[in-house]
């Protein structure tokens, strides 16, 4: 399972985020697309930082509260964030998901530093699951 890729199983268009944009057009692109967070790029579509609905919710709540724009992504987004390569185990993921308070969903960058995807623990969960089914030869019944 070790030879398991998480470029096999992650999101390759993800939601994502630039530094200068509103909080309200990024609630709307997490609305819009059901997902829980989201990466924020430069213009070179690196990694600066990652956004989730718990760092929005706050501010939404104070915006409409005050009926007028109070922020955009760079004063709410997190600028220390744990990111994986694509070409790095599942396996070795999913160990450190389960090490302490994780993330539920990971940037996945290039050597470079170049956005490429996310991964979830939906997305190991069902790279694990697949894999041990075939292993054990059992349907998806």
């Amino acid at each position: 399972m070790d030879s398991i890729k998480i470029q096999q199983y992650m999101n390759h268009y993800p939601v994502k985020f630039t530094a200068d944009m509103v909080i309200e057009e990024a609630s709307f692109r997490l609305l819009k697309t059901k997902q829980i967070g989201g990466p924020v790029v430069d213009s070179a579509n690196r990694l600066i930082g990652y956004l989730s609905e718990s760092d929005l919710l706050k501010k939404m709540l104070e915006s409409s509260y005050f009926h007028q724009h109070i922020a955009d992504v760079s004063d709410l987004m997190q600028t220390e964030v744990l990111s994986v390569r694509p070409y790095d185990s599942i396996v070795e993921l999913a160990q450190q998901m389960l090490a302490g308070n994780k993330p539920k969903i990971y940037p996945v960058v290039d050597d470079s530093g170049k956005l490429v995807g996310t991964i979830s623990r939906n997305e190991v969960l069902m790279a694990v699951d697949k894999h041990l089914r075939a292993a054990y030869h059992l349907s998806d019944q």
